[in-house]
């Protein structure tokens, strides 16, 4: 977390939380959601306006974290703004390198091990790994299909993606 959301922090500690505002994607793609957008419909059905501006990207990556009920925030200075998720709280792409494979979160985080790795009803796959559960991009399946049948990961098993919340401590859309 940066040094200036810590401040803020201290010196707002009661600022009321945000819900529904900002959203993830499966692709890993920040989306803002304002009065007008959520009363247009659920995400991601409407999605809202996407955030391209690369630094504001990179100070959400570094204030990205969960609660203790496994909702997902960012926390924006003083006020936590509690994310919807489309799918998970790790959005993973892997690319080969050398003979291996290279799996990264969509905030740019290292992961060392894929634990377990899943399909659910509508073909996406999911890795678990030592930071949770992610969703890989599908623009990553290609290579992901070659780190399968190389036998780098566990093979998958299939699931119910209504299960994967539950079974992995995490909340698609927090309520206050």
């Amino acid at each position: 977390m940066d040094d200036i959301v810590k401040a803020a922090l201290k010196k707002w500690p009661n600022v009321p939380h945000c819900y529904h505002w900002l959203a993830l994607d499966a692709r890993g793609d920040w989306y803002m959601r304002d009065d007008r957008i959520q009363a247009a419909g659920p995400f991601p059905q409407v999605k809202g306006s996407r955030i391209v501006h690369d630094k504001l990207k990179e100070f959400i990556h570094r204030n990205y974290d969960r609660d203790e009920h496994g909702a997902w925030f960012f926390q924006n200075g003083p006020q936590r703004v509690y994310l919807v998720l489309e799918a998970a709280p790790w959005v993973l792409g892997v690319r080969r390198q050398g003979d291996g494979f290279v799996v990264e979160t969509h905030t740019g985080l290292p992961v060392q091990e894929v634990r377990q790795t899943c399909v659910d009803e509508h073909g996406r796959l999911f890795l678990d790994t030592e930071r949770g559960l992610g969703v890989l991009r599908s623009l990553d399946m290609d290579a992901a299909a070659d780190a399968l049948v190389a036998g780098q990961w566990p093979s998958p098993d299939e699931v119910v993606f209504a299960e994967l919340p539950a079974r992995h401590g995490y909340v698609l859309n927090p309520e206050p």
